[in-house]
């Protein structure tokens, strides 16, 4: 698919069949995660595949927002390895797992995998819960599979702003 229509075509699924996602397409959709760039090429982004009953239970448990998806990845950042910005007030953490996560969507979306970008949730509360180390932060959670029969985008999907009204020239 052309990147624009990627683009074009993306939506957040809220609704999701059973059928998983197979292994080569999910391990194209992490290397498309891998190979985003990051500050100073730290890398601090690890991704978590959640497709266990047992762990998708204590998704369901910090969100109402897996919309049935068999597989959820959890997108962290180690925060103990991170470019701190000149004058101390910023780090890349959240921008660089941004990246990654933005990577892992239009990825999906590109390998014909449905996927929803979550944040409706605790970070804290869940990283305790999967029992993550607690040096890494979950920017996000990402439902993958495929929509299920009558999913589609919400009514608003394609109102967008005019670029004049969201670009400025200065």
């Amino acid at each position: 698919m052309e990147f624009k229509e990627v683009v074009k075509s993306r939506y957040s699924c809220k609704k999701y069949s059973e059928r998983k996602v197979d292994r080569a397409r999910l391990n194209d959709i992490l290397e498309a995660g891998r190979l985003a760039p990051t500050a100073k090429n730290l890398q601090e982004q690890h991704i978590y595949v959640v497709e266990t009953d047992e762990n998708l239970a204590k998704i369901d448990k910090a969100t109402p927002c897996r919309y049935g998806a068999p597989t959820v990845l959890v997108v962290t950042f180690d925060k103990n390895n991170v470019f701190t910005y000149p004058g101390g007030k910023r780090d890349s953490g959240v921008e660089d797992a941004s990246i990654v996560a933005t990577h892992l969507m239009l990825a999906a979306a590109d390998a014909g995998v449905d996927s929803c970008w979550l944040n409706f949730f605790d970070p804290d509360k869940l990283a305790e819960d999967l029992g993550l180390p607690e040096n890494e932060e979950i920017l996000m959670l990402l439902d993958l599979g495929y929509a299920a029969d009558g999913a589609g985008p919400l009514n608003n999907h394609n109102s967008r702003k005019d670029l004049t009204e969201t670009v400025s020239y200065i």
